[in-house]
């Protein structure tokens, strides 16, 4: 055998855990935000569903109601 090669290298050394691993702990941190993220966005717009009024349409300019009667055949009033 090599006298240079160490057998002491590959004996299993007791390594106790000594908490969690940083990148899970980024990475639950992440997901927790993300998750909290999400749920806040749902909740505030199921909330706004239900308080704020619809929506108003625009109004339809005079022109494009023209134009849009014309293609009907509907002669438009006052023309």
């Amino acid at each position: 055998m090599d006298p240079s090669f160490d057998e002491s290298q590959f004996v299993d050394k007791n390594v106790e855990a000594t908490g969690l691993n940083p990148g899970l702990i980024v990475l639950l941190v992440v997901g927790g935000l993300l998750i909290t993220f999400l749920v806040g966005n749902y909740v505030l717009y199921m909330y706004a569903q239900k308080t704020l009024p619809p929506r108003k349409k625009k109004p339809v300019s005079k022109k494009k109601l023209k134009r849009e009667k014309l293609k009907q055949g509907v002669a438009v009033p006052g023309e």
